[in-house]
């Protein structure tokens, strides 16, 4: 199963949503692979039973198995080989979040998939531990939660407007353009670019085009039956060519073959679906 989970009041400045994957899959099964689409997220991620790999077919690389990890903003895909007895639970921030705890620029961690430990430190594998032990779902988002109070406590955070917009941009049901929201900040083009790539990790545009593609791709997942161009329509784009070329720059593939793929995805064997 797959499901999201609100952080508490205090956490919600700078978490997004916790997300528990859960997956059992018998032990002669061969798990597929998951292409994992690039989406507006900067995620931390625990595995307290199988780990997974991870390769960018891009370059080839392989990423080997990782207790924790953490994922940086992602403009491109990657493929992911969960095991058999697969639960992850996801930390994702809100934007400029994870930045503000750690001061490390985004842009440094756009498309990364890298052992937490060198960011977070030894430290963060006894989280893991504790999670393997919790007893339910409660239990692991409490353990989960206490870290991050503990972790915000002893960091110096400093907020910026930038933070406050790109929260909004993904708030927003409708998608405007980058200067409908400069002016809520009182930026000029040079800064908000300069801010959103130390912050965010990649110019608000490119931000704006990862929201619309991904609320694109999982509308398509909900509604199977919708077409491309009603689907382009209701989430920003001008007409199905304007679709098909995002989503030709983000995954390499038409909408129609990339959809393909995703039937494919480990959780649709189970019956679950990303919405």
């Amino acid at each position: 199963m797959i499901f999201n989970v609100k952080p508490g009041l205090f956490l919600s400045e700078y978490v997004r949503l916790y997300r528990i994957v859960d997956f059992h899959f018998p032990d002669n099964f061969v798990v597929p692979c998951k292409v994992y689409p690039p989406r507006p997220e900067y995620c931390l991620q625990f595995f307290p039973k199988d780990m997974e790999t991870a390769q960018y077919p891009d370059s080839g690389l392989v990423i080997g198995k990782k207790k924790v990890i953490m994922m940086g903003q992602h403009s491109k895909l990657i493929h992911r080989y969960p095991g058999n007895e697969f639960l992850c639970l996801q930390v994702i921030f809100q934007p400029g979040g994870f930045y503000q705890l750690t001061n490390i620029p985004s842009e440094y961690l756009v498309n990364k998939y890298m052992d937490a430990e060198d960011i977070l430190g030894k430290n963060i594998h006894l989280i893991n531990e504790q999670l393997f032990y919790a007893q339910g779902y409660a239990a692991m988002i409490d353990i989960i939660e206490k870290f991050l109070i503990d972790f915000i406590r002893k960091s110096k955070m400093v907020k910026h407007p930038v933070d406050d917009i790109s929260i909004q941009m993904l708030r927003e049901e409708e998608l405007f353009s980058v200067d409908r929201f400069l002016k809520t900040a009182c930026l000029s083009h040079r800064q908000i670019d300069r801010k959103f790539k130390e912050r965010i990790g990649m110019p608000p545009k490119q931000f704006l085009q990862l929201i619309r593609f991904d609320k694109a791709f999982r509308m398509k997942n909900r509604f199977s039956q919708k077409d491309w161009l009603s689907i382009a329509l209701h989430c920003g784009y001008h007409d199905y060519q304007h679709l098909a070329k995002e989503y030709k720059e983000f995954t390499g593939k038409t909408p129609a073959q990339f959809f393909e793929i995703d039937n494919n995805a480990p959780e649709r064997t189970l019956g679950d679906v990303e919405i």
